[in-house]
């Protein structure tokens, strides 16, 4: 009887949550590469092609299947871009931009006269924000993580870091 009351309370403590504190990076540890997996929701960092920290339970955009094609289809962009600036004053804990729309993303929403979109970026939760981390998909497009994700990925991660989306 015992057993059959604890497996489920062991069960539940090995889930984790999405509040929990990222591992710690070693001093000076510099990502020189990014690598996010939209069906396993994980974001991996990498230095010298050795995975140094992992984000899970990472939130995308509210329609979360498919490459971000045009404005507003509220979906995050797949394939590969660059970090391409940082904004500490953004309305979201720290925000790392991401070079979409590239060249292919801005053709294909031209030929059919629509607008690719862009401001897609890594970040945090919003700043006005009070209660628990969000746990649901709830962004226009962009990724995003906990508040102390996004602070270490921001010391560590430089402008020009090449990232890669997967479905």
């Amino acid at each position: 009887m015992r057993f059959a009351i604890a497996l489920p309370l062991l069960l539940l403590a090995a889930c984790g949550t999405a509040n929990s504190q990222p591992a710690p990076l070693a001093a000076g540890t510099n990502v020189d590469r990014l690598l996010v997996d939209k069906s396993d929701r994980v974001l991996i960092g990498y230095a010298k092609g050795r995975e140094v920290v992992r984000y899970t339970h990472i939130r995308l955009g509210d329609a979360p299947v498919g490459h971000k094609r045009f404005e507003g289809d509220e979906k995050t962009p797949e394939g590969d871009y660059i970090i391409s600036g940082r904004n500490p004053k953004s309305a979201y804990h720290l925000s790392l931009r991401i070079s979409y729309p590239n060249a292919a993303d801005r053709a294909y929403a031209k030929a059919r006269g629509r607008s690719p979109g862009g401001d897609i970026f890594i970040h945090g939760q919003p700043n006005a924000w009070i209660g628990p981390t969000i746990t649901r998909d709830w962004t226009d497009g962009c990724i995003a993580l906990h508040n102390t994700e996004i602070k270490q990925l921001w010391d560590a991660v430089p402008d020009g870091t090449p990232i890669t989306i997967r479905p």
